[in-house]
């Protein structure tokens, strides 16, 4: 079972309908995953959960399923950057998201990201970049080997995706995820069927590699971080170095890992996450606290044991009242402070100096 996620759907500018869910407690971010995903089977998933967990600490997350892939519109659909990018402008849209923090993953989710940032650059106020590029292999002038090298790629994609020859899919997870253990690689491999078709994935890939987002990069004007895995065999991690270079101040971070989609098992998560988290936190004030003189003293002994973290159970035998009687200060202490989740109450509590004394 997943925390709760509510999956609506939006039309994007050619009607396509997508899919898209939100999750998590605090102020928006808008995840572009790597195409390769399910918005009803990424819970609980080896390689994504660990993701889930880590974004949706502070955040709610909002996603949606690329085009042709997961819930979204799978037949009768056109893939390229300028659709990808119109259909996070359509999730965003219908979300009601005023500015939010973007996080654009890998070569895919990158472009769309940095397409939007670009172009709507009231809507964004941080930007986070992970595996992405500012042009792909087929974009510019390529060489004979490279076609010919991405055609193979291609073909041994499509050959593979029955199954029947486990070599064929396992070729895809071992690109992305070369150092994945056991269960993560069958996981990938399984859940690659479960996103969508043979032909879809060959022309999301096809679209993907004849990528050109570099003027788009250049434009972006909002803080910005951008990490590459200094092993990624799907984009090198020259061009993570190339995306940095070309959006002002981007703060730039090599990770030690081989793997395109980072796994919450390697050392290089650890590396990751602590600069996440800087970044996102980096000049960033919480938000005032509301005067407390309007509590009563029960609704001050009720946010002290909020902010403790005990739940209502705790809190009713702790004070020797009813958990209904509980429920029903906690209501009204979130609305004198003006928040909308629990989780909200216990950050702007502690920041008030609530929560240091044990209760007895």
């Amino acid at each position: 079972m997943h925390p709760p996620q509510r999956i609506r759907f939006c039309e994007s500018r050619d009607r396509t309908r997508i899919a898209y869910a939100n999750s998590g407690d605090g102020p928006p971010l808008v995840w572009v995953q790597h195409w390769m995903h399910h918005l009803d089977h990424d819970w609980g998933h080896p390689v994504w959960q660990p993701w889930l967990d880590f974004l949706t600490r502070r955040h709610t997350v909002i996603r949606y399923d690329w085009r042709g892939c997961g819930l979204s519109d799978r037949e009768g659909v056109e893939f390229s950057v300028q659709r990808y990018t119109e259909d996070l402008e359509a999730t965003i849209q219908a979300a009601g998201i005023e500015k939010c923090v973007l996080f654009g993953m890998a070569g895919s989710g990158a472009a769309a990201a940095i397409n939007f940032a670009a172009g709507h650059p009231e809507k964004v106020a941080r930007m986070i970049v992970s595996g992405g590029h500012a042009h792909a292999r087929l974009a510019r002038n390529p060489t004979p080997n490279q076609i010919e090298e991405t055609q193979a790629r291609l073909k041994l994609f499509e050959l593979g995706w029955s199954g029947d020859t486990p070599a064929y899919g396992q070729f895809f997870t071992a690109l992305h995820i070369p150092d994945g253990t056991t269960e993560q690689m069958r996981a990938y491999d399984d859940l690659l069927r479960a996103t969508t078709h043979a032909a879809n994935a060959v022309n999301l890939v096809r679209s993907f590699q004849q990528t050109d987002i570099a003027s788009s990069t250049a434009k972006v004007r909002c803080p910005t971080l951008v990490l590459h895995s200094r092993g990624d065999c799907i984009v090198p991690f020259e061009k993570g170095r190339e995306v940095a270079a070309l959006i002002r101040d981007a703060h730039f971070v090599p990770l030690d890992s081989r793997n395109h989609i980072l796994l919450g098992t390697e050392p290089a998560w650890q590396q990751m996450a602590a600069a996440v988290d800087e970044f996102l936190t980096d000049n960033a004030s919480p938000p005032a606290l509301p005067s407390l003189d309007h509590l009563t003293t029960r609704e001050r002994d009720i946010l002290e044991a909020v902010a403790q973290g005990l739940d209502n159970n705790g809190i009713a035998r702790g004070l020797k009242i009813s958990e209904k009687t509980v429920r029903n200060h906690v209501s009204t202490v979130m609305s004198k402070l003006g928040v909308a989740s629990r989780s909200e109450v216990i950050v702007r509590a502690r920041d008030a100096g609530f929560g240091r004394n044990r209760m007895r």
